[in-house]
Formats: C-alpha cells, structure tokens, sequence
C-alpha cells in the first residue's frame, strides 16, 4: 500500500468510515492548520496574556477537525474556532469594511516567514510537489521548475506521476474529489502499485473548498494559477530552506516533535 496524504481531514474522515484498514497508511502528519496551532499554543501558553487562535480556512471539514480529540493540547484543542473565507467575507461586508481600502501590513514575527512550497498546498498537486522539491537530490533552480512539468499540475480529477528517485523510481498519484478517491482505492487494491498518494476531498484542491465562495470552473484554474504566481514571487521555495522552520526544530519542537505536529489515526481503525 502506498502513503496517503493527511492534510485534508474530509479525507482522513472519508478513510476512517470507508476505509478503515487503510488508516495504517495514512501518513501521521497533522493538517497545517492543527501544526501551526501546536507551535502557537506552545509559544504563548505561558504567557500572561489571553490567548483565542481563530483559523481562516477554505474549508467547512476544518471547523470538525478543530475538535478531534486527536489533537488534544492540554486538555483543550489548539484551535479555537474556525471560519471560512465565505464567512469571514461577510463579516467583513457586515462591518462595513472597506477592505480595498485597508493598508497591508507584514504578518508578525516571528511566524512571518513562508515557502513557496506552503503557497501551494492549496491546489491539487501542490502538496505532491512540495514534497518532491524536499526529496530532490538536485536543488537547482532548473531543476525546482523542471518538477511541475512531471504531471502534478492540473486540474484532473486523477493524475499519474513516475519520478527519478536515487536508483529507483517514484509512481504517484494525485486525486481531488472524494469520487476520484475511491475509485483509485479500488484500483489499489486491485493490484496497481503507487509509493505516494495526494488525496484532496474537494475538486481542485482547497481552492475549491466548501468554504470558498462559488466559482465557475474557469475561476479555479485562475486560483491555482494565483497560487503558482505567488510561489514564483517567493524567494525561498523549499520547506527546508524556511529558518524559522529550522529555529523551531532546535527551540519549541526540540524532542517533541511527533507530540506537536503529528497524531495517529490508524487507532480507530483498529
């Protein structure tokens, strides 16, 4: 069986009731949302100030995820609340924010460092290619740009990749939409061999979450193609060149790495 992806818990939720005995393969990861809320709730726990994390999400699924009890903190669960885009924008309207308006600001640091990897998790294909940038034996430039050109971009519902790893090659696939999903499984268990699997719940990835406004499909291939323009404005590309990342490995995360930004859903597969 191959490793499956666990950043989208409609997914991971989709396998525990589906798919059970395939939960010993879904990588142990934590979703971004719930590793960043370890590393804040780490950070500022003893502080004396009052500390409320809110989650900004494309997607319904996360306000879910925000109380599994997987991802238990001392007691409460890192995040507090989640929102979505759409919910957030109507905020925003009931407010009477003009929000062209407002002047940007940098984010706050020391979290304000991101990777061009990050930007694209949020299409289909993006997190596959964050990983191959990572495990490449050839950090180049052309090389980086050559990887999107091995069929992890696009907005097909089921994509194939073979890639040149060591002495051996690398099969993937990349599904986004729950449909897509299963009918790979089955194709998994008929025999076909994929080292890694990328599975997205929503068609197109988070782009298209449930908690996006609604747009005609030409409007996700413009989300993605936002998101692919964004990385090329980012000057650090891969998750390992990020020194924030690195700082935190010596610092916060120091031997409690697995405890902070990874969990175990294969035990309610058991």
């Amino acid at each position: 069986m191959p490793l499956f992806t666990s950043c989208c818990p409609a997914w991971v939720q989709y396998c525990e009731k589906n798919h059970p005995e395939l939960l010993k393969n879904v990588s142990t990861c934590r979703s971004p949302m719930e590793m960043f809320a370890s590393v804040i709730h780490e950070e500022h726990k003893t502080s004396a100030r009052k500390h409320y994390h809110v989650a900004v999400m494309p997607c319904t699924a996360k306000k879910f995820e925000a109380t599994r009890e997987e991802y238990v903190l001392d007691g409460k669960n890192p995040v507090d609340a989640v929102i979505t885009t759409q919910e957030l924008i109507q905020m925003i309207k009931e407010s009477g924010i003009i929000f062209s308006e407002i002047e940007p600001e940098a984010v706050d640091m020391p979290f304000g460092a991101s990777t061009g990897a990050g930007v694209i998790f949020g299409v289909t294909g993006g997190v596959t290619e964050a990983v191959l940038r990572r495990v490449s034996s050839d950090k180049s430039k052309t090389a980086l740009a050559a990887i999107s050109y091995h069929g992890v971009r696009g907005m097909e519902g089921i994509k194939e990749a073979v890639i040149p790893y060591g002495d051996r090659q690398l099969k993937i696939a990349i599904v986004s939409g729950l449909g897509n999903a299963s009918a790979l499984i089955e194709k998994i268990k008929s025999g076909v061999h994929y080292d890694f699997v990328e599975v997205m719940a929503c068609p197109g990835g988070c782009i298209n979450g449930a908690g996006q406004p609604f747009v005609a499909p030409d409007g996700k291939v413009q989300r993605g193609d936002g998101l692919y323009a964004a990385d090329k404005m980012c000057s650090t590309k891969r998750s390992e060149e990020n020194m924030l990342v690195m700082e935190m490995y010596n610092g916060v995360l120091k031997n409690r790495v697995h405890e902070l930004l990874h969990t175990d859903y294969a035990r309610r597969g058991e």
